[in-house]
């Protein structure tokens, strides 16, 4: 099995337009004022970091030593270079120096909160406006894309892959603006105070640059494998769970367990190579930085012991005082900081990217099944269908339908027989446009549908199928769904409308009876009530969507006999004056259809009523047959 049939979504991320990363960063355009006061914020709070090292070597210098050497802040106009001898005048520096310090941890305290407020709520915002179009792109695929990709893995990208990008947007960002003020600011800093030493502070940097830059190209390939792994595992258990009922069935617990347990190993191996690799990278770096805090020990130790420092043919003779020493060990602790600290970054980096690919590459995926420009949308359609020498086949596979012509005029109700994959349901799918024609065209109103609105057309076709699907929520939210104006709460009647379309569907009697009638919570998909009555409430659903075309795929074959006869009759005076599509098993479900079409090997076989077919002795007369002797009466069986 491939990695797309169990959801990876390798297919997807050939279509990502660009760099993933600069599709990500797009969607920070429109909140560029917020990330520039955010960003401006952050690189001042890193800056204001900076003043106290600053303090505590000057008063070192300056009050507790007494060297005389003006320093830094005297270079720049904050303090007096004057030397400072007496007792009142070294107090008077300590308060100057002590304001100095808090103003700069008043500074830093309020733009640290503006930068963390802004940047973080941004990253908030664009995680949000990324999974609503990601989600409504998903949304809007043709019926192909969630036939080749798994619920499981799609719930991964909205879920896990978007997540990742917002924690790499929310904390990472903060971590790139921290390196570049802390490393810049520090070096130029260094650079002031002692040339010599602020070269061997400095060394590392470059050196872990590069590193970084070859560990992103080390570790891609592994977080690639990683997230098709994930969504490989999510697709796994979300098939296991949603199909409980069936591993307990047919007692599959321990099939089913090998089955996780190897992705969940292959997991485990992907992740414990990753692990070493960025455990070797970081303890790389931190070799670095420790040679270099070494260096500074011995070579700044020694330029404040005897004012030089020689090895071999190396040689510096500039003093360093005890407060610039002091400073030097000081800064060495909050720049290489953020240096190891860009390896983590490098790292989620890689991970944002991956999840980004899988993101964008569905963003990027174009539907095979869109709305023309200038498409048709009728406010009303009469509810011809046409079928025009029609020949289609899903993707790669045979052809499903073969030259199929069919004329449905409107009002009038055509059952579909045949044999299980003769292309019934295919063809009724063609309807509403979940799938398009190969060859041929099929009109409605004498409009081919490819001309209309998708919205504009599926409004006016309503489908029940075999298995209908029913959200998690009440009845009535349920039955509700089908109708447009009770989503955006404009329609006062509703609950009326419910009722009768429940009672219609022949669903009115069990709802009353449930604990709490129509606010009953259903469960997800449905799962505490009964098939038939999963079938009834889809019914009234349509129903009240008061559809002109309605389809009826299999939709009473989990209902009793006695059941499907009241449905029926309602059905009957419901489809008076819509055209229907009846798809059914069980023929006696038929019987009262205006016409019977039966479908043999993807083309029309045979047309007529019910008794026409009968005395016919075709196709549909040994079907009939073949049920009348199943059920050991002289009609059709009550289930197939």
């Amino acid at each position: 099995m491939s990695s797309d049939e169990l959801g990876g979504f390798e297919d997807i991320r050939q279509e990502v337009d660009g760099h993933p990363m600069l599709g990500l960063l797009s969607y920070a355009r429109p909140y560029w004022a917020r990330l520039t006061v955010g960003v401006g914020s952050s690189m001042v709070t890193r800056l204001a970091r900076l003043v106290p090292p600053i303090v505590v070597g000057a008063a070192i210098d300056r009050v507790i030593r007494d060297a005389g050497t003006p320093g830094l802040l005297a270079d720049i106009g904050l303090v007096s270079a004057a030397p400072v001898t007496t007792e009142a005048a070294k107090m008077g520096l300590l308060y100057r120096l002590a304001l100095i310090a808090a103003i700069a941890y008043v500074v830093r305290s309020i733009t640290r909160f503006g930068s963390r407020y802004l940047l973080q709520s941004t990253a908030q915002k664009i995680q949000r406006d990324l999974r609503n179009e990601t989600y409504d792109h998903m949304q809007r695929q043709s019926m192909s894309f969630f036939a080749n990709h798994q619920t499981g893995a799609m719930m991964s990208i909205l879920n896990n892959d978007i997540n990742r990008l917002e924690r790499f947007l929310n904390d990472e960002i903060r971590q790139i603006i921290r390196v570049v003020a802390t490393v810049g600011g520090i070096g130029i800093v260094l650079l002031w105070l002692s040339p010599p030493l602020a070269l061997i502070a400095l060394a590392p940097v470059p050196v872990i640059g590069l590193a970084s830059a070859r560990f992103l190209t080390w570790i891609e390939p592994k977080y690639k494998r990683i997230r098709e792994t994930v969504a490989r595992l999510n697709a796994r258990l979300e098939n296991n769970i949603g199909g409980a009922k069936v591993i307990k069935t047919f007692d599959r617990y321990d099939f089913e367990h090998d089955r996780v347990a190897d992705l969940s190993e292959d997991y485990h191996d992907d992740q414990v190579q990753a692990i070493k690799l960025r455990r070797a990278f970081f303890a790389s770096i931190r070799v670095l930085t420790g040679v270099a805090f070494v260096g500074i020990l011995v070579v700044g130790g020694s330029l404040v012991v005897s004012g030089s420092f020689v090895f071999g043919p190396l040689a510096v003779g500039s003093a360093v005082s005890a407060g610039t020493f002091t400073m030097f060990f000081l800064y060495l602790r909050r720049m290489y900081s953020p240096m190891r600290r860009i390896g983590l970054t490098a790292n989620r980096y890689q991970r944002a990217k991956s999840s980004a690919e899988r993101v964008f590459g569905v963003l990027g995926h174009e539907p095979e099944i869109t709305t023309p420009q200038g498409g048709f949308d009728p406010d009303e359609v009469d509810g011809r269908v046409e079928f025009d020498d029609v020949t289609f086949s899903y993707e790669s596979s045979e052809e499903v339908l073969r030259d199929v012509s069919l004329t449905v005029e409107p009002g009038e109700t055509v059952g579909l027989a045949g044999e299980t994959g003769a292309g019934k349901s295919t063809l009724v799918k063609l309807v509403p446009r979940f799938y398009d024609v190969d060859e041929g065209a099929v009109r409605v109103d004498g409009t081919d549908v490819r001309e209309y609105a998708l919205q504009g057309l599926r409004r006016h076709v309503g489908v029940v199928e075999q298995d209908p699907y029913l959200f998690s929520g009440s009845v009535e939210e349920n039955i509700a769904y089908g109708d447009l104006s009770a989503m955006s709460g404009e329609n006062e009647d509703l609950d009326s409308r419910v009722l009768e379309a429940a009672k219609a569907a022949e669903a009115h009697e069990f709802v009353t009876d449930l604990p709490d009638g129509y606010h009953t919570q259903i469960g997800e998909r449905g799962v505490k009530l009964s098939g038939g009555q999963r079938q009834r409430l889809s019914i009234a659903r349509a129903l009240l969507n008061d559809p002109a075309i309605i389809v009826l795929d299999e939709a009473t074959s989990d209902v009793d006999t006695e059941t499907e006869e009241l449905i029926q009759e309602s059905l009957a005076r419901l489809t008076a004056d819509r055209t229907a599509f009846v798809i059914a098993h069980r023929l006696s479900t038929l019987a009262d259809a205006d016409r019977i079409v039966v479908v043999d090997d993807g083309q029309v076989a045979e047309s007529g009523t019910h008794e026409g077919l009968v005395d016919q002795d075709g196709i549909y007369a040994d079907l009939w047959e073949r049920q009348a002797e199943a059920s050991g009466e002289g009609q059709a069986p009550a289930d197939d």
